[in-house]
């Protein structure tokens, strides 16, 4: 037995190899062609000098893909992402028009460098293996092993510890890899970034000599993520953990200690001793009932500028020391460590409140890894702290437990500083108590609590005290915070608003450093931008998209555009600075249009371009004459001739019609480009015309990792599953700005449909259609069953159109693949070997042009193989076959897609088709769904006998009984907005139909409304079908009824019908119209 099923394994296993097999070798014989024949190769069309703005941008598309960085080889999630410009481009392409998708490789920024020199510190220390993690943490390999994972040998790995070789390593295999990938790209226009390749570093000086020249960049002490290892700001593409996140400004407020703990007495007594707490509202500072201290919280003492020492966590004291606040700069050492416990009872003097002194108190829920470790506490507006400052009013044993004498919590009430509409002037008191929450461990509660009434008071909150009384909140705080600060009562403060790990593995912080910085948030350039991103002009595709863009324009501010090290462009103006490696890289969308005639698709420059020009013939005039129509600069190398070329290269593809990315991208990378090309061209028809946006990629629902073994490169991809079953994947993987999942069980599924089907294709052509060819003008009437697959063709290529157009590639591929599967063997049925050539071409043809854009090697293959032949040879075509399926134009449909007759007959046939099934299923088991009936909860399911059934009577209804009629009356009488009802119509019926009725009418109203959705409103609200059902079936009895095993006897009758049949009764009433019943005997 087992050794049986062995057998059986090893043959499916031998099959589903070979199906492989078969797949991958038309994906390379097809690959071959299309790379041979150039097809993505893309130029200006003749005469385009002649045409207007408006005529270019309709006829061609541009999309780009942000580069990828090359510190490894590409995977699964940079397929993700670009899939969305891959399968785009193509379907533009089959629309007709001239399209272009290049692709470059990134190599700016710290990571490589850092990644090269650890690797070298490795080799010269012999630390290549990492020590075994400890239980429960993760194991951190080290770069030599990283390089081994990632298949590089033994012999090559040295070769590494010169930056400059991934350079040249990493690009030309994610070059391969995309090319047996199939990417639709214009290689000629790839390239690698850095100084290595002067002509594109050339470009990004001149954008950043235009950007200067226009007050964009301007140089200044400015907070910035730092890397006390790399001794620069650590840019997001420089980082392993954190990307995105910036340093948030806190006031830091100067709690005086009055007295001190006894271990600190000797050493500090005579000095200036504060507890300082990191805060983001000054202006609630009025309002300080006591301060707040982690028990088990580990402080230290440091010493600060102006002989004032100040006790916070240490990691707070690190991040102070980068911004001039320690008494040495980058130095902070801890004078005496101080646990919180010894801090509880401090008195203290605390600013801007009535209380002449304050107290420490404890509180469970400080964390240490946030702001100072000391929380300052207003109770009247912070539910936190009056929950905090509550339980130890109130719980006698909580005070016991931290030594916390009553006298240092209960005289002192909240204090009520701001006026909340809805919520008065003690929002968290009146919070806490309506919500019920019982102590401050209540964390749910207290955070919900805290959304509600946080942002309200400070948007719509009026101050009750201090000179800003009567002031809205957000206007007072600047003024209470410059007050604070001018007295010495708090300071500014800076930590990164998450924890950001560093390449070269350090802790960041936040350091204010001398840098260049590009002016993002400046109000002018901001409006600009934003005009742009509201406009008609700009599309994101869905509103979430939309949203998160107008929100990053709000807050987006100075960005940091140098670093001292790494790879990349030097500033122009300031060479011991790098340009940053997010900040060259906003506009060089407008450097693909030129770049094949400048490098002739070299990485790094070192092939001669077609026309001839040398990186050493580029300057700033020359990129003004190509792209912002400067004058011919003096003394130029290049002929003018040559130079209008790239100029007309620019001006043809410009402006970028979409570009798509993962959506982390939107909070800087993204929002950066619209900025920079708002300033460069200041010209409206120059902006980026959508920007499409997706989630992560998980695989088999769980994040891709290495560890887990579910980290996926492209080249393992194709290994595993081949290039078309991977594609269909990711296409069915998910198209918003949630995380998608690619589903190995959708790849492996994908191998067998597509074998199937192509297997298929050719057997039904070669069966159905002549060899020599077709006449396209003598074609045979259609009967019903050639309507209905016109018809749904035209539906397929209706809705497929639309969701290709919407960018949402999983309904491409349900419209225009899935469902197309199930039509054409209900037509073969149906016809029953009686098949219209002509509408079998089409529905083949029809079907591999829609799912050519993600399966291209396939449907390319089957084109070719099955259908081309077969045009060639015929006559009287509407339109010459073309070689190549992407020139053969998308599919129109023949007529209206038909809503009406035509399509409801046919989903009524499928409705009843699987209603019997279902219905033939429950009879055999007498009842039962199924083919085990349990005998009793906790029971073990017994067999059930199948009944012997031969005759089955299907019961039409005409007309719906008079209650029921009444109750369509009802409902149509309200309006419909996207098929969903719209008002009370549960209310309507209820009035309208009273009697034993009524119970019945109200479910029948509510099935009524949810079918409405499914089927439409004019659909579901019929009174009777605008067909005769009994002719219909009967008509289609082969369709229907094939596959019944056992069933000699099939009738139809109307539900009306004189014909006695035993037991039929409860059969004959469940007919409505358009949904006969079954009876079974």
């Amino acid at each position: 037995m087992e050794s049986s099923k062995q057998a059986q394994q090893s043959e499916e296993k031998q099959q589903s190899r070979k199906r492989y097999d078969h797949l991958r070798a038309i994906e390379k014989q097809m690959n071959e062609v299309h790379l041979t024949t150039k097809v993505a190769e893309a130029s200006p069309l003749e005469g385009y000098e002649n045409m207007s703005f408006e005529e270019k941008n309709q006829g061609k598309y541009f999309t780009t893909f942000p580069y990828p960085y090359m510190n490894g080889f590409m995977h699964l999630g940079h397929a993700f992402s670009l899939s969305k410009c891959e399968f785009s481009v193509r379907y533009q392409k089959q629309l007709g028009k001239n399209v272009l998708f290049p692709f470059a490789f990134h190599c700016t920024g710290m990571p490589i460098q850092a990644a090269a020199y650890r690797l070298k510190r490795e080799i010269r220390t012999g630390n290549i293996t990492s020590p075994g993690a400890l239980p429960g943490q993760p194991k951190h390999s080290t770069q030599y092993e990283i390089l081994q994972q990632l298949g590089i040998s033994e012999e090559d790995i040295p070769k590494f510890q010169d930056p400059l070789h991934w350079l040249h390593f990493f690009p030309p295999h994610g070059m391969q890899d995309l090319k047996d990938f199939g990417l639709y790209t214009d290689w000629r226009r790839s390239f690698i970034t850095t100084e290595v390749n002067p002509f594109y570093d050339s470009f990004v000086q001149w954008q950043f000599n235009t950007l200067k020249a226009k007050d964009k960049i301007r140089f200044g002490n400015r907070p910035a993520i730092f890397s006390e290892t790399d001794n620069q700001p650590c840019a997001d593409h420089d980082r392993s953990k954190g990307e995105g996140v910036g340093p948030q400004e806190y006031t830091l407020i100067k709690i005086r200690c009055l007295e001190l703990p006894a271990s600190m007495q000797e050493k500090f007594a005579d000095k200036t001793v504060f507890l300082v707490a990191a805060t983001l509202r000054p202006e609630t500072m009025y309002g300080q009932t006591n301060c707040y201290v982690l028990p088990e919280g580990e402080y230290g003492v440091f010493e600060m500028i102006n002989n004032e020492y100040y006790v916070c966590s240490e990691r707070s004291a690190r991040n102070m020391s980068f911004q001039n606040m320690t008494k040495e700069h980058k130095q902070y050492p801890c004078l005496q460590k101080v646990s919180g416990q010894e801090l509880i009872g401090l008195k203290l003097k605390a600013p801007l409140t009535k209380y002449e002194y304050v107290y420490a108190l404890p509180m469970t829920t400080i964390s240490m890894f946030k702001g100072t470790g000391i929380v300052t506490s207003v109770p009247s507006d912070a539910p936190d702290d009056w929950a905090a400052l509550r339980d130890l009013q109130t719980k006698k044993g909580l005070r016991e437990k931290y030594n916390v004498l009553e006298e240092w919590c209960n005289p002192f009430e909240p204090i009520p500083i701001i006026e909340i509409p809805g919520f008065g002037n003690m929002a968290a008191v009146k919070l806490v108590e309506e919500m019920k929450i019982q102590s401050q461990k209540d964390k749910d509660k207290l955070t919900e609590a805290k959304d509600k009434v946080y942002l309200k008071g400070f948007y719509e909150g009026v101050m009750l005290l201090g000179p800003c009384a009567n002031m809205k909140v957000q206007d007072a705080k600047p003024i209470v915070r410059k007050q604070l600060i001018d007295n010495n009562e708090a300071a500014v403060y800076y930590e990164p608003e998450n924890e950001v790990t560093s390449r070269s593995g350090d802790n960041c912080v936040v350091a204010l450093c001398d840098q260049w910085f590009l002016t993002y948030g400046e109000e002018q350039w901001k409006e600009t931008v934003k005009a742009h991103v509201k406009s008609e002009n700009f599309n994101a595709y869905t509103p979430k998209t939309q949203q998160e863009f107008e929100e990053t324009l709000e807050w987006l501010r100075e960005w940091a555009c140098s670093r001292s090290v790494g790879l990349g462009t030097k500033l122009p103006w300031d060479t011991q600075f790098l340009i940053e490696s997010l900040s060259d890289s906003t506009i060089y969308m407008a450097y693909y249009t030129v770049a094949h005639l400048l490098q002739a698709g070299s990485f790094d420059g070192s092939v001669e371009g077609p026309l001839g020009i040398k990186a050493s013939d580029l300057n700033d005039a020359v990129w003004e004459y190509i792209f912002k129509q400067g004058a011919y600069p003096e003394g130029c190398a290049i002929p003018e001739e040559s130079l209008k070329k790239l100029r007309g290269e620019f001006e043809y593809w410009y402006p970028l019609d979409m570009r798509a990315s993962g959506k982390d991208l939107i909070r800087n990378h993204l929002t950066m480009s619209l900025y920079n090309h708002a300033a460069v061209w200041e010209d409206p028809k120059y902006m980026p015309r959508s920007i499409f946006c997706n989630g992560w990629i998980l695989v088999n629902g769980l994040k891709m990792s290495k560890s887990t073994g579910n980290f996926l490169t492209i080249r393992e991809c194709i290994e595993k599953y081949g290039v078309d079953a991977t594609r269909m994947a990711l296409a069915d993987a998910g198209d918003s700005l949630d995380d998608a999942n690619f589903d190995e069980n959708v790849a492996n599924s994908a191998i067998l449909r597509l074998f199937v089907l192509e297997k298929w294709i050719s057997e039904e052509v070669k069966k159905h259609v002549p060899a020599e060819g077709l006449d396209f003008a003598n074609q045979p009437q259609h009967d019903l069953w050639d309507q209905i697959l016109d018809n749904e063709l035209n539906y397929a290529i209706e809705l497929t159109t639309k969701s290709y157009n919407d960018m949402r590639f999983k309904q491409a591929l349900k419209h225009g693949f899935f469902e197309l599967q199930a039509l054409k063997e209900d037509y073969l049925i149906a016809k029953h070997g009686n098949v219209n050539p002509f509408l079998l071409l089409k529905y083949v043809e029809t079907q591999l042009i829609l799912i050519n854009p993600i399966v291209p090697h396939f449907a390319d293959y089957c084109y070719q193989t099955h259908v081309l032949p077969i045009l060639e040879k015929s006559v009287n075509l509407q339109k010459p076959a073309q070689k190549l399926l992407i020139n053969q134009g998308w599919p129109k449909a023949s007529k209206a897609v038909d809503s009406g007759k035509t399509k409801r007959v046919y989903d009524y046939m499928k409705s009843v088709k699987s209603n019997v099934r279902m219905a033939l299923e429950k009879a055999k088991h007498g009842g039962k769904k199924g083919a085990k009936a349990a005998k009793g909860k906790g029971k073990e399911a017994a067999p059930v006998e199948e009944k012997g059934l031969e005759s089955c009577v299907l019961f039409v209804a005409l007309e719906y009984p008079e209650w029921q009629k009444n109750t369509l009356e009802t409902l149509q009488q309200f309006e419909f907005i996207d098929n969903k009802i719209q008002g009370n119509y549960i209310q309507a019926v209820k009035s309208s139909i009273t009697g034993p009725k009524q119970g019945l009418a109200l479910k029948f109203a509510a099935f009524i409304a949810k079918e409405a959705e499914t089927v439409g409103k004019e659909a579901a609200l019929e009174i009777a079908t605008p067909f005769n059902e009994v002719d219909i079936i009967d008509q289609n009895r082969q369709y229907l009824f094939e596959n019944m095993p056992g069933i000699k006897n099939i009738s139809v009758y109307p539900a009306t019908t004189d014909v006695e049949i035993e037991n039929s009764k409860n059969s004959r009433e469940a007919a409505l119209p358009g949904k006969p019943s079954c009876f079974f005997f």
